[in-house]
């Protein structure tokens, strides 16, 4: 099978373990791509939630096929979120190309990275943790409910919808908190200097630049595989919003298309030339 090759791709809040994980979806594009670093930004692991009966056959086939890739020679960063936070208590855990980390400074291109899940600055996960997993509860019963209509929908031709989406845009205060927690992280990575700062945590993709009175930094967040089916991929000097689509997976599709070997050989030549992923931590 031909695969793309990202030179980087950024992954979030999976939740394994779950109802709402689409894990067969994830398993179609995680064999269409071969990185040379994945970097896993928390919430993989649903352990809030962790049940046999919710961790079925195509979710172990998800961490195999992760593991297979590291096989593969693609480096992988874990990097722990509030869902697999259970995790931190052996952060810095390193086993052949698995790397378990809490967070990440990447120098690419002559840019500083700041990449972490972002729960740090979430209040409902600081303060009251109980009350965070209480709704993350919920949450999971709506995605189940959530599908079940689908499944009506798709069987008299209607397409799919996601009620905790519509839920979270309609509610103003769910907006706010949006708002906020990319203010407040964009804040802290201008005022140490990062050029990028890049997080998970609240399922919405999105590259902005944002520029303010005392500086400005590209703001990131890879989004999740429950809801959006997204992932930040770094290419030939650029990054972009990956969005599963089925027909990508059933008819050629031009995002698949496999270049040349002599065209990726002149680009890999150029990007070894040009890039220095020198990963660290703090």
């Amino acid at each position: 099978m031909y695969k793309r090759k990202p030179e980087l791709v950024i992954l979030s809040d999976i939740h394994l373990g779950t109802y709402g994980c689409h894990a067969r979806e994830l398993l179609n594009y995680l064999k269409s791509i071969s990185p040379e670093t994945l970097i896993l930004n928390g919430d993989i692991v649903d352990f809030w939630s962790l049940k046999k009966s919710s961790f079925p056959k195509s979710h172990v086939e998800v961490l195999d096929t992760l593991i297979q890739m590291t096989y593969q020679g693609t480096k992988i960063y874990y990097i722990t979120g509030n869902h697999d936070d259970v995790l931190r208590q052996i952060s810095n855990f390193s086993l052949g190309n698995i790397n378990l980390r809490e967070k990440l400074i990447l120098h690419l291109d002559q840019k500083k990275y700041w990449i972490f899940h972002g729960d740090v600055f979430d209040t409902s996960v600081t303060i009251t943790p109980w009350l965070a997993k209480i709704g993350g509860i919920s949450y999971d019963w709506l995605i189940r409910f959530n599908r079940l209509i689908n499944k009506w929908r798709i069987h008299t031709g209607k397409e799919r919808i996601s009620l905790s989406k519509s839920v979270k845009n309609g509610v103003k205060q769910a907006v706010r908190f949006v708002h906020d927690f990319e203010k407040i992280i964009i804040s802290q990575a201008i005022q140490q200097q990062y050029d990028y700062v890049i997080c998970g945590h609240i399922h919405t993709p999105i590259i902005k630049k944002v520029t303010t009175s005392k500086g400005e930094v590209m703001y990131m967040n890879s989004g999740d595989w429950v809801e959006n089916l997204t992932s930040l991929e770094y290419y030939d000097g650029h990054w972009s919003i990956y969005e599963y689509d089925d027909l990508d997976f059933q008819v050629k599709n031009p995002k698949l298309t496999v270049e040349s070997k002599k065209a990726k050989l002149a680009k890999k030549s150029l990007r070894e030339k040009r890039i220095k992923n020198i990963l660290s931590t703090k």
